[in-house]
C-alpha cells in the first residue's frame, strides 16, 4: 500500500468504502482532563497494575459537578480517555508484553481505528470537580471522555481468559512504555 493510499473496508451491510481509521463520524467534547507526573510516555507505565501508588487528579468541567454525586461511594472508577498523542492507527501490533504482532483489537495498544483508551483506577477523593485518583498510567494532560463507576459484580470475570496476555500478563505490573507506538 502506497504512504498516501488509505486503507478501506466494505461495509456489508451498506455497501460503502470507508476508511479504517476515519476521523470524523463521532465528535466528543472531553469532560476533563486527566492529570499525571507523566509528561513522555517514554517509561511510563502500560497498566494501572504497574502505576500502583502513583497519584493524579481528574480536573472535571466545572459545568459537570453535579455528574459526581454518589461517586464517592465507589472505591475504583473507569476512565475512557483519548489517546491524543497517538496518530493514524495499525491493525497489526506488536504489544508492549510480546514480541509477535497481534491484531490491534486484542492488544490495548494506542494506535487503534478509535484512539479510545481506558483504565480503571483507585477514587481516593472527591472535592469540587477534582477527583484525586491513583495508579495513574495515563499522560498528564489526557482528554477524558467518561467517567463509569468500576463494579465488581458487573466488571469482574473470575472465569476470563486473557488470551495471548495469559502467558505474560505477570509482567504488566514492571513494564514501561517505549518509542514502538510514537508518532
Amino acid at each position: 500500500m502506497k504512504a498516501d493510499q488509505k486503507d478501506t473496508t466494505v461495509d456489508k451491510e451498506e455497501g460503502l468504502k470507508s476508511p479504517v481509521c476515519s476521523p470524523d463520524p463521532f465528535t466528543y467534547m472531553p469532560i476533563g482532563i486527566v492529570r499525571s507526573p507523566f509528561t513522555d510516555t517514554a517509561g511510563m507505565p502500560i497498566q494501572p497494575a504497574g502505576a500502583e501508588g502513583v497519584r493524579g487528579t481528574v480536573d472535571l468541567r466545572p459545568d459537570l459537578t453535579a455528574g459526581l454525586s454518589d461517586l464517592k461511594e465507589f472505591s475504583h472508577i473507569i476512565l475512557i480517555y483519548a489517546f491524543h498523542k497517538s496518530q493514524g492507527c495499525s491493525l497489526q501490533v506488536t504489544p508492549f508484553l510480546d514480541t509477535v504482532q497481534r491484531g490491534v483489537f486484542a492488544t490495548r495498544a494506542p494506535k487503534r481505528p478509535n484512539a479510545i483508551g481506558l483504565s480503571i483506577v483507585r477514587l481516593i477523593d472527591i472535592r469540587e470537580n477534582t477527583l484525586t485518583i491513583e495508579n495513574v498510567d495515563l499522560l498528564d494532560g489526557t482528554p477524558l471522555l467518561d467517567i463509569k463507576p468500576y463494579v465488581p459484580a458487573f466488571d469482574a470475570f473470575c472465569s476470563a481468559k486473557a488470551g495471548w496476555l495469559d502467558q505474560s500478563h505477570q509482567s504488566a505490573d514492571s513494564a514501561r512504555s517505549d518509542d514502538r507506538f510514537r508518532v
